[in-house]
């Protein structure tokens, strides 16, 4: 062998090449340095470069102890006091069992669909509901549109939810109260919570008797010392009380992450089916039940003529699933990589429609009892919204035997449910903070107290005097028309801009099978049109809210608006601030602007995953310049450009960490042949220079 010494050494030049080690973070790159050349033998010397760490290596994300515990956190979430009053009321009114046909039809072109679109979205990309638009940078607004919603939409509604716990502090006396006035003064039962009209006829009333004492009025809410939205008054102590263990519980629960609210759901989400089977049980023994469920699923076929039935099922489909408010992307995104979304999703699904559907056989029980013990049809006893749980049930359990054993199981079934929801709520703007902002991941505790507690002080406007008015505007603007919007640009961004064909290869790495054509047609056409003609029918059919016979002011339907084109609007205005901060004429920005954020070296080949940038073929890659080299003769492979791996630790389809593993793949072969071509380039220029 010949000493360095003696032999001549060309000009040095370095190709750089791609290299892996296992359970490697960040970037890694070889340097080939071509020492010299004799006798056909080449001489070269290779270095390892480690770039600078300059920022702390990211945490490896936490998550389910179980699976159980993710089943049971979305169904929970997903099951909350809609499910149990509205389900069974649009059944009854929009013509029995025949409203099940619209109502499945949506659940399978649509409800389904969107939710197995969310949960895999979530897993794939395992961050937040705002990390997630990594995919299309563009619409990135509508992934804070969730974080912006949550709080309003289910921070104030907390009183009206666990309304449970506040008749659960005095059963007793609520029980005697009702069969009192049942014994005394006719019919005339003013039962109500945070959420409950002032006045309920179930049957007639004696003119000549007194009024029953109402317990909502003025024993809990005091409605009668407030005139409106403009005179709310001061928050009640006791439900202020009531709020403030309402809120412990939530921190607690949330607190640790998953680790802590996946083991509380095992009480919170499960409590609720066994009280619902226990009632089911009581009210198929009481007289008149048989005529409930009777009445339940009358079929009257005629009805499905009308546009109203159809519009009802649309809009419970979308809002029973919980879609769109950024919960089941922050579930999903705990998951293993592996895990099987698509049979969570049918699993979910179908047990959140099959709750709906059984909660009325337990709530027509009870109407026909009710309507035989009072000689009325059962028209008359059965009404929309949560009258039909704070009234009627409470009336209905105020006359079985162990009355005040009834009533606290019903409560807590009601405080569990609510727990349930407002969980979800707030770990979607939790893990969507954290996921954003590292500095908050390792402070968990110290945020989750935060948001606890600005969703306590945005709450206290609820239990004042005239709570329940700031309660019903927030209802009926917050969680409307902009959780649907917001949802069909979800659809858009994915099936249009990110697009199905790399969604359904994502899917396939996690759970090793492509969705079949049926998913796919749904995601590209029949969601997004399903979603737009919600939307349209949302707006067009919009009404006023109003609280018994109190109309709301102008002042207060343009506050509601306000607040519900406020999340709205964070998607243009993200969307034109993203491409006025990107460099590059027009066309280059809105390029880069719904390119996924790993795939930017397709725009700078021309390239984009769904558009091409100009009507030119793909420019082929940059030779590399090698100096102190001449142009070698003959025409040379031109050697690939520097490959550098994002910072994520080395991952494959069939691990846990298997993110991107086929593309990664990819460009790994892809570095590989440009090292070949490097080589073969440096070989040739060195026989020149020893020429």
């Amino acid at each position: 062998m010949c000493s360095h010494s003696k032999c001549p050494v060309a000009p040095m030049s370095s190709a750089v090449a791609p290299a892996t080690e296992p359970n490697a973070m960040g970037p890694k790159a070889v340097e080939l340095v071509l020492i010299k050349e004799q006798n056909g033998v080449q001489f070269t010397s290779s270095t390892l470069i480690r770039p600078t760490q300059t920022l702390a290596e990211p945490q490896e994300r936490e998550t389910w102890s179980k699976k159980i515990d993710f089943l049971l956190s979305v169904i929970g979430f997903a099951v909350d006091l809609a499910n149990v009053w509205r389900f069974p009321y649009l059944c009854y009114k929009n013509g029995g069992g025949a409203f099940l046909v619209p109502y499945l039809l949506f659940m399978v072109i649509a409800g389904m669909p969107l939710f197995y679109m969310e949960l895999a979205l979530g897993q794939f990309n395992r961050e937040g509901a705002a990390g997630v638009w990594k995919i299309c940078p563009i619409l990135k607004g509508n992934g804070g549109r969730p974080l912006h919603c949550s709080p309003r939409g289910h921070g104030p509604c907390l009183p009206a939810r666990l309304a449970g716990l506040t008749f659960l502090s005095g059963v007793s006396c609520p029980i005697r109260s009702v069969a009192f006035c049942q014994a005394s003064w006719g019919w005339k039962v003013l039962w109500a919570s945070a959420a409950v009209p002032s006045q309920f006829w179930v049957g007639r009333q004696n003119p000549e008797g007194p009024t029953c004492p109402t317990l909502s009025r003025r024993g809990v809410l005091h409605l009668h010392e407030s005139h409106g939205i403009d005179d709310l008054g001061t928050p009640r102590w006791q439900l202020t009380s009531c709020l403030v263990l309402v809120i412990v519980l939530l921190y607690f629960s949330l607190w640790k992450g998953v680790k802590t609210s996946g083991k509380v759901v095992w009480i919170t989400a499960t409590m609720p089916y066994a009280v619902l089977f226990a009632l089911l049980l009581r009210g198929l023994t009481l007289p008149g039940a048989v005529d409930g469920i009777r009445a339940y699923l009358s079929v009257d076929f005629r009805r499905l003529c009308e546009s109203s039935v159809w519009i009802d099922a649309a809009t419970q489909v979308c809002f029973s699933l919980g879609v769109g408010f950024g919960v089941l992307i922050a579930f999903s995104s705990y998951n293993k990589f592996t895990n099987n979304c698509y049979r969570d999703a049918v699993i979910t699904t179908s047990v959140n429609s099959l709750t709906s559907f059984s909660s009325g056989f337990v709530v027509f029980s009870f109407l026909g009892y009710m309507a035989q013990k009072h000689s009325v049809p059962i028209g008359d006893v059965a009404k929309d919204g949560p009258g039909l749980i704070f009234i009627i049930y409470p009336e209905a359990l105020a006359t079985l035997p162990l009355s005040s054993a009834w009533a606290v199981v019903f409560f807590i079934m009601l405080l569990t449910l609510g727990i349930d929801s407002a969980m979800g709520g707030m770990e979607s703007v939790i893990t969507g903070l954290i996921d954003e902002f590292q500095l908050l991941h390792r402070h968990r505790e110290l945020f989750t107290l935060f948001i606890v507690l600005a969703t306590f002080l945005l709450s206290l406007f609820c239990v004042t005097n005239g709570g329940i008015y700031v309660f019903t505007l927030l209802d009926h603007f917050a969680a409307g028309t902009s959780i649907l919007f917001g949802v069909l640009i979800e659809a858009i961004g994915v099936a249009w801009f990110y697009g199905v064909r790399q969604f359904s290869d994502d899917i396939k790495q996690m759970t090793g099978q492509r969705p079949s054509l049926y998913w796919r047609l749904c995601w590209k056409f029949v969601s997004p049109c399903f979603l737009l003609f919600v939307v349209v029918v949302s707006v067009v059919t919009f009404r006023p809210p109003h609280y018994g016979a109190y109309v709301f002011p102008e002042w207060a339907n343009a506050l509601g608006w306000a607040i519900a084109t406020s999340s709205m609007s964070m998607v243009p205005v993200y969307a034109a601030y993203k491409l006025c901060s990107l460099p590059g004429s027009l066309r280059e920005k809105l390029a880069y602007a719904i390119t996924p954020e790993q795939d930017r070296e397709l725009v700078d080949s021309g390239e984009v995953r769904q558009f091409r940038v100009s009507d030119a073929p793909a420019a082929a890659p940059r030779p590399l310049a090698v100096s102190g080299l001449k142009e070698p003769r003959g025409r040379v492979q031109p050697l690939s450009r520097r490959w550098e791996r994002p910072q994520r630790p080395s991952e494959h389809p069939c691990t846990e960490r298997g993110r991107q593993g086929g593309r990664m793949k990819a460009l790994t072969e892809r570095g590989s042949r440009g090292v070949e071509c490097g080589v073969r380039a440096l070989r040739g220029a060195s026989r020149q220079t020893l020429v």
